[in-house]
């Protein structure tokens, strides 16, 4: 029998690589947004979860299956939990990965290393076509670096240190090692063990 699907309602192929990776076998045949009608979510929410729910309803009216987003922030303590909500676009509309960090690390120029806390946080909402919704979060403490380190992973990777790992950034460890205990991973797993319940 053919397994349902179960859409990833993401655009960003980095992403999806991770996610399909941290999910392991699931009883669903996992695709992503390419093949059904394109459509856009303003991501007008407050909060993480807010987002991740957002997208996750849009996602099950657009493609009529399970549907499976997240949103991720960083909370840096020394700016008051910014950029969290507005991670993505913290540089600006359009900006990329590298505008980012760049804004990061200039707006945290001279803050010493004590005070360079950040916690990643990623939320997952699983939103169903009968209108059912869960939501599932993982959070790793850590600091930012003063400078971008690593040339894998996207995002904040290269300026985020995880704590409990060896002094590496994310994006100086392969995927297999992020995965192991990344706030991505935790909140996927959980999504994972849910759905092979």
């Amino acid at each position: 029998m053919k397994k349902p699907l179960l859409v990833l309602a993401t655009h960003n192929k980095h992403k999806l690589v991770e996610i399909r990776k941290i999910l392991g076998p699931l009883p669903y045949r996992v695709v992503d947004l390419e093949g059904f009608p394109p459509y856009t979510v303003r991501e007008t929410g407050k909060t993480l979860a807010e987002n991740a729910l957002l997208k996750a309803r849009k996602g099950v009216r657009r493609t009529g299956h399970l549907c499976l987003s997240d949103d991720s922030g960083l909370e840096v303590k020394q700016l008051k939990g910014t950029p969290g909500v507005y991670s993505a676009r913290y540089a600006g509309p359009g900006c990329s990965y590298e505008d980012n960090n760049r804004k990061l690390l200039r707006v945290l120029k001279g803050v010493p290393a004590s005070r360079r806390t950040a916690v990643f946080r990623c939320v997952v909402a699983l939103s169903s076509p009968d209108g059912k919704t869960r939501l599932f979060e993982g959070r790793i403490p850590g600091r930012i670096t003063v400078e971008s380190r690593g040339k894998n992973g996207f995002g904040y990777d290269p300026v985020f240190i995880p704590r409990g790992g060896d002094g590496r950034t994310f994006a100086e460890m392969t995927l297999a090692e992020k995965n192991a205990f990344s706030h991505r991973a935790a909140a996927f797993k959980k999504a994972a063990a849910f759905l092979t319940k």
